[in-house]
């Protein structure tokens, strides 16, 4: 059977120039694993028995960044399913988009990370090294912009 795991891709937006686009203000939440190659991700992780997908992606956001559900907005309309082997198996993940209400709120890692950073779009692509979430942040952004 395949693995699950849920996250969430996480946002802000900085006060804007008063020339600039509102999406130049957009950061991405990118958590850096403490374990293995250190690769750059959003808060992630396995679903636990008797949790939904959009519950474990809250309780992982918790864990991983210390970020309550209270302190997020959820962007109707967007859900994201990633399909890629792990160790020979196949995995899912499920993203869906959140915003920050406040975009000075602590980022509080748990062991399972040894950094964070907020990436305007360009940067976390470069962070993020695999092709799928590179293209997810993009398609985010662009959902993001269409919106606008």
């Amino acid at each position: 059977m395949a693995v699950r795991a849920c996250g969430l891709i996480i946002y802000r937006r900085l006060q804007p120039a008063p020339s600039s686009k509102v999406t130049d203000g957009i950061e991405y939440l990118l958590l850096q694993t403490s374990y293995g190659t250190h690769h750059w991700t959003p808060p992630k992780g396995h679903v636990d028995p008797g949790e939904d997908d959009l519950q474990t992606a809250l309780r992982e956001t918790q864990e991983e960044a210390g970020l309550q559900a209270s302190q997020l907005t959820l962007i109707e309309g967007y859900k994201k399913e990633l399909h890629y082997p792990v160790r020979g198996k196949p995995k899912t993940v499920v993203y869906w988009l959140a915003e920050m209400k406040d975009c000075n709120t602590e980022i509080k890692l748990s062991e399972e990370h040894q950094a964070f950073q907020w990436l305007k779009l360009e940067d976390a692509c470069k962070f993020a090294e695999y092709e799928d979430m590179q293209a997810t942040l993009k398609e985010v952004h662009q959902f993001l912009c269409s919106r606008e």
